[in-house]
């Protein structure tokens, strides 16, 4: 199962329905548990440091942290499809969604990748979404099934 890690309050009712869609149909390894964890009431640096530090509180050592950050390395789906199928056989798989000021340095370099979306900036309600669509795209490009065209 793989592990979402995010700051924010729970799914609004637009992204929980669309998150839902996607994720009944997830199966091992592409099933998510959902962490969500709130924002700071602090901005700037200090909310990124204290959201940072509660973020690294919830991965373990053993963890393969994809962190989800808008200067990061683009994949294709199926290159992240083979990079979940290759790593949650090995280990656990989190993905990190940082909080509106970003993540700290030090969890930035804990990151085993740092993976953009696009080169555009994304709400966080709706970065979630994508990455519960792309699951279920990587899901079905490791069983070949049509939904993602080649």
């Amino acid at each position: 199962m793989l592990r979402v890690i995010a700051i924010g309050k729970k799914h609004e009712s637009w992204v929980h329905d669309g998150i839902e869609r996607y994720q009944k149909r997830l199966k091992n390894p592409f099933a998510i548990e959902w962490i969500l964890l709130p924002h700071s009431s602090r901005e700037g640096v200090r909310a990124r440091q204290e959201e940072s530090e509660r973020i690294a509180k919830r991965v373990s050592s053993d963890d393969f942290v994809i962190l989800l950050d808008e200067i990061g390395n683009h994949l294709t789906s199926p290159a992240l499809s083979n990079l979940i199928l290759e790593r949650s056989a090995l280990v656990q798989v989190t993905f990190v969604i940082g909080g509106a000021y970003g993540v700290s340095d030090a969890l930035k370099n804990r990151a085993d990748f740092v993976w953009s979306l696009s080169s555009l900036v994304f709400p966080h309600q709706l970065v979630r979404l994508i990455l519960a669509e792309q699951l279920y795209r990587s899901q079905s490009i490791a069983d070949n099934h049509p939904y993602h065209h080649a």
